[in-house]
């Protein structure tokens, strides 16, 4: 049984009550008094408090929750730990619904890290190699995530200073969170953290290693290597976010992407602030920080495949509708350049699906999608993505300059909008909306931000394309097979 209360699913109300605990959040120079208030922060807020709200829909209840034991207690589906092929069907499912709700656009809901710490929970073996306690922590923090429903978000590597070094220098003057001192209840942290994507909206801030940059195993490197998860509204800890993405008193009908789902990155300072030892899953241990991923492979690749998989079939949606509007869709080149985005839709749903049906053997008896599937699907997205979004600059064109705002469709030159906007499959009003989600989507600093989430959010793809490329666990084998064709064309020239 958990220590703690079983409040099970959360609500949309819920939710944004519990980002009101006095949380030290600045934007734009001045510290938010109320994200859920703040005219550049509530709209996100909205709409993962949305997300909370579905699982109370008697439509969607069985399709995104379970029981838990045998009580009235419930759990979201991305908590589970898989030990069968339906688990990973139904946990797929109730992702892929999740990430359709906002077109795959809001690259870190809840889910993401909920999918991570049941599998980090399931590899708690792993976290007791620094000790047994620290394996005890993650199981208790999993089933607290599960039971309270918790918002988590993460933040994985230190400020950009110097990134020809693997690990900073453990010295007074560096900018990197580190340990600098122990109590009695636990060790105190200063420096800084990025990227703390989803910070203003999450309940705690998980601070767990990159798998793309491996600290050395020295004396020096121990004060850095560490792994905790603390709430937000912890004293000391302050976010620092990047400027937003929704221009002043933008409209979702204008900026319907920017508007509600900036989901906000942040850098995260920590001052002097006092974890508790029964906080930290690893401490002071470079070898486990290096080896992380043998704590949970394919657990969060298959969430991050997923939303990958809703949001190039958003996009592949709204190139039809855009081809259609104008009456293009007729033309080759124009049916081509669909074609090229269906093959991103379909290739990463094959990636997800053949993940699913072909699942290796994960820690604690669990069942893992493949990661042999996932990780090639995370390299080929983020080279496709910014090609699906050229290729909705391409099919809109000039139209995605020339897009009016709300107001100007109820203002006074309403009957020139009407004449002069309309579409040849859509009145006017219905064209502006919709060119104002292909700006947004493609075009607008929402855009831009999304492309560099994809590239970078799991860590360096420049480093991880290393480690696949020198790790690539079939390259023997492979190499074996051409020698063997070699040795038979050698016997087919002497017979």
């Amino acid at each position: 049984m958990s220590e703690y209360a079983a409040v099970s699913l959360r609500t949309a109300s819920g939710f944004l009550e519990s980002l009101r605990d006095g949380r030290e959040i600045w934007l734009g120079g001045e510290r938010v008094a109320d994200v859920t208030a703040h005219p550049l922060l509530r709209g996100a807020a909205a709409t993962i408090a949305e997300l909370y709200g579905l699982q109370h829909r008697a439509d969607l209840r069985d399709r995104l929750s379970l029981p838990l034991g045998d009580g009235e207690e419930r759990i979201g589906y991305s908590h589970i730990q898989p030990r069968t092929h339906e688990d990973l069907r139904r946990r797929r499912e109730m992702i892929k619904l999740w990430a359709d709700e906002n077109g795959g656009m809001l690259g870190r809901t809840p889910d993401f890290m909920n999918v991570m710490f049941a599998g980090y929970a399931a590899a708690h073996e792993y976290f007791a190699r620094g000790g047994t306690g620290f394996g005890d922590n993650i199981r208790r923090y999993h089933d607290r995530l599960r039971r309270d429903d918790l918002c988590l978000t993460h933040t994985l590597v230190h400020p950009q200073r110097d990134r020809a070094t693997a690990a900073p220098v453990a010295t007074e003057e560096e900018n990197a969170a580190r340990v600098v001192r122990e109590t009695d209840a636990g060790a105190v942290i200063r420096g800084a953290r990025m990227l703390a994507t989803l910070a203003p909206f999450a309940d705690e801030l998980a601070v767990v290693p990159s798998i793309s940059r491996f600290p050395p195993d020295t004396e020096d490197a121990k004060p850095f290597a560490f792994a905790f998860c603390i709430p937000m509204a912890t004293p000391g800890l302050r976010f620092i976010c990047r400027k937003s993405l929704t221009p002043p008193g933008g409209r979702a009908v204008d900026y319907p992407l920017s508007a509600r789902l900036d989901e906000m990155d942040c850098v995260a300072v920590f001052d002097d602030v006092l974890v508790p030892w029964e906080r930290f899953f690893i401490y002071r241990n470079p070898r486990l920080v290096a080896g992380i991923t043998e704590a949970g492979p394919g657990h969060t690749l298959v969430q991050s495949a997923i939303k990958d998989w809703a949001k190039a079939e958003f996009l592949l949606g709204l190139a039809y509708n855009l081809a259609e509007s104008i009456n293009v869709l007729q033309f080759p080149n124009v049916q081509n350049t669909i074609r090229e985005m269906i093959t991103v839709a379909e290739m990463v749903r094959a990636a997800v699906l053949a993940a699913e049906s072909d699942p290796v053997p994960g820690p604690g008896g669990t069942l893992v999608p493949n990661p042999r599937c996932l990780t090639q699907e995370r390299f080929y997205f983020l080279e496709a993505f910014p090609r699906l979004l050229e290729a909705v600059r391409v099919l809109g064109a000039g139209g995605l300059m020339m897009t009016p705002s709300e107001a100007d469709v109820r203002g006074p030159l309403a009957p020139d909008i009407a004449r002069y906007y309309q579409a040849a499959a859509l009145p006017a009003d219905r064209r502006i909306r919709l060119f104002a989600l292909a700006n947004d989507a493609a075009c607008s600093g929402f855009a831009g931000r999304n492309v560099l989430y994809e590239r970078f959010f799991a860590g360096d793809p420049w480093r991880l394309g290393s480690l696949a490329a020198t790790r690539y666990p079939w390259k023997g084998e492979l190499q074996e097979r051409i020698w063997a064709f070699l040795r038979r064309a050698e016997a087919w020239e002497q017979a």
